[in-house]
């Protein structure tokens, strides 16, 4: 009998999950091979699929440290968490304030399984793992609500989460339905797979769609609507493709690099990130 690596268990899962094949990108370990079977499907039709997941990410830490940094938020309610991969948005928010609180929310048990790592808060601050699904908005805040003060501004981060919310899942009324309540001054940032970026995303969603995994790309024009339903006006730059967002802040993250040196097909994603008035 062969033995099984360590990251493997004798009884993997059944299908490929997007956290980890996420993970996968990134480089992380915690995948399986039905899920590194099913990267690599999307790897030989979207080659950037490993700097896109990258991008993503980046976008991630500058958006919270920017956040934090400059418009004093010091609340984060981080909506379809992934896989821990340090830098955790916990670790960027609180290098900047300590005492800043996170609350993390994800449904895939992988991550459970990983949730020691996104507890490991600041003595200062605190952080919290929500076991919920994004189409679940009110669970999701009331829970919240126990570590977070929803008198004061909150940070919304949806980030490579809603294009896996299909449109008959209303994914504006979930947005509307997380910041309707929150106090001015709160932000929502999303990033939003889009075709628009590279017509060879509908490869990589057929790729997904035979694994029982609905991709919803969408258009500009579609995810300035999930800006608008969520009440928030835009920060400059707008909506843009992730390496373009405040590129005066790239080499302070995790994947470094030359500024200027990136195409929209290598992004894959419109992002964005807005204040509520």
């Amino acid at each position: 009998m062969s033995q099984q690596t360590p990251e493997e268990p004798p009884i993997g899962p059944v299908g490929p999950a997007p956290a980890r094949m996420y993970d996968y990108f990134l480089g992380g370990k915690s995948n399986y091979t039905v899920d590194r079977e099913a990267a690599a499907k999307v790897l030989s039709v979207f080659p950037s699929a490993l700097t896109a997941a990258r991008e993503n990410r980046e976008f991630m830490h500058r958006g919270v440290r920017h956040l934090a940094r400059d418009h004093g938020i010091r609340q984060f309610l981080d909506i379809g968490t992934g896989i821990p991969t340090e830098p955790n948005l916990h670790q960027i928010a609180q290098g900047v304030h300590p005492g800043a609180r996170v609350v993390y929310v994800d449904h895939d048990p992988v991550v459970l399984a990983h949730d020691r790592a996104l507890m490991a808060s600041a003595p200062e601050g605190a952080t919290a793992y929500i076991e919920a699904d994004v189409r679940e908005p009110e669970r999701i805040l009331q829970h919240a609500g126990k570590t977070l003060d929803m008198e004061r501004p909150v940070a919304v981060t949806l980030v490579a989460l809603l294009h896996f919310v299909r449109a008959q899942d209303d994914p504006e009324g979930i947005v509307r339905t997380l910041m309707a309540d929150l106090p001015s001054g709160s932000a929502l940032a999303i990033s939003q797979g889009s075709a628009d970026l590279d017509p060879r995303l509908h490869e990589v969603q057929a790729i997904y769609a035979e694994r029982g995994i609905a991709l919803e790309l969408r258009d500009r024009e579609r995810t300035e609507a999930l800006f608008a339903a969520g009440g928030v006006e835009l920060l400059a730059p707008g909506l843009t493709v992730s390496y373009e967002w405040h590129p005066e802040f790239i080499g302070e993250g995790e994947y470094p690099r030359p500024a200027n040196s990136m195409t929209p097909a290598e992004s894959g994603v419109w992002v964005g990130v807005g204040l509520k008035p």
